[in-house]
């Protein structure tokens, strides 16, 4: 298992390619440069023992030595260890809606990233408690499965988005059905599942008998609302850029709105609480006082344990190719040049 520590360093590559434009332009002002001196046959005789090949073989030298620099800065630790600990905590699932009505923009940045962010910022307050994740519009899809690995989940969070999903539309019912199977520990007395959503439900019907039978595995239901409840319209962008807003049948525009009765009727028959997420840090305040109330269970869990520091390699790496750069000369190798690879000391 690698961990990247300061993965900001990593920015700094973006400097090999502006090194190797400004080389290749040099190289264009130096033969420019030759031309107006004069002849470059006459200048090549003049000069036998430069070598066309050593500054590129120099350049090279250096940009693999700033590489190998920059990740010895990222510094890359590797898990020696693989062991499994005891934890305590909940098992939680986090639904969230990617239908097209959460790129609403009624709250900043819009109803998707605001759910994403209410989401990671929770992950960020959790101990040792499971997690998973789901996406869901008119059917839901599971995107990370029952875990303690929050990186990963972090991970699959940021690429959630409303054209993940093929079949638009929302079916809040799909979500709590695909979570019920998620808790795999029979013996869980905590199962949570956190609805992330803007309310709008197109299966309401049936809704009600998932939420039911959730309920009935033990599941308790918290629903998180985005956006607001005067509504907004749905931007269709392309590069960022608003071409149009959504419009239906008829060609009026549509407002979507935050549906808070279904959102709270779900919650309060799923055993849980109806939080509204405009403010995210006292949302989160308030599910970590609710998740701190519930008891925990023990589980095993296996982890890289021991991880160390792997930069001196790469830093080691560098400055060796930084002292082999000092002993590569401009001009030619006398071995190379008794071998006349390129024909070079051809007589006319």
């Amino acid at each position: 298992m690698i961990q990247l520590e300061e993965k900001i360093y990593f920015y700094l590559l973006f400097t090999i390619p502006v090194l190797v434009v400004v080389f290749v332009l040099l190289q264009f002002w130096k033969r420019k440069a030759q031309k107006r001196f004069g002849d470059l046959t006459l200048l090549k005789r003049l000069t036998p023992s430069k070598s066309i090949f050593k500054s590129t073989l120099k350049l090279v030298l250096f940009l693999v030595a700033l590489a190998l620099l920059v990740v010895g800065l990222v510094n890359p630790k590797i898990g020696t260890k693989l062991e499994t600990v005891k934890r305590e905590g909940v098992d939680i699932v986090f639904a969230l809606d990617v239908s097209k009505s959460m790129l609403a923009e009624d709250i900043a940045p819009n109803r998707l990233e605001k759910g994403k962010r209410l989401v990671s910022e929770i992950i960020n307050h959790l101990g040792s408690d499971r997690i998973g994740i789901i996406a869901y519009a008119a059917q839901a899809y599971p995107q990370l499965p029952i875990t303690t690995d929050y990186s990963a989940a972090k991970m699959f969070l940021q690429s959630m988005n409303t054209d993940m999903l093929s079949s638009q539309g929302t079916a809040i019912n799909e979500a709590i059905e695909l979570a019920s199977t998620y808790y795999d520990d029979e013996n869980q007395t905590n199962r949570v599942l956190f609805i992330i959503s803007d309310g709008e439900d197109h299966a309401e019907g049936t809704t009600e008998e998932a939420v039911e039978k959730a309920t009935e595995e033990g599941i308790r239901i918290f629903t998180i609302g985005v956006g607001k409840t005067k509504g907004a319209p749905i931007p269709i962008k392309r590069n960022g850029i608003v071409e149009s807003l959504k419009k239906d049948m008829n060609g009026d525009v549509v407002i979507t709105k935050l549906n808070e009765a279904i959102l709270q009727e779900i919650a309060a028959e799923g055993n849980g609480e109806y939080i509204n997420g405009d403010n995210t840090s006292e949302a989160v305040e308030y599910i970590k006082e609710q998740l701190n109330q519930m008891d925990k269970k023990e589980f095993e869990a296996k982890q890289f344990a021991e991880y160390k520091d792997q930069f001196q390699w790469f830093v080691g790496g560098a400055f060796l190719l930084l002292f082999l750069d000092i002993f590569v000369l401009d001009r030619k190798t006398k071995w190379l040049r008794k071998l006349n690879l390129f024909n070079e000391n051809k007589k006319e």
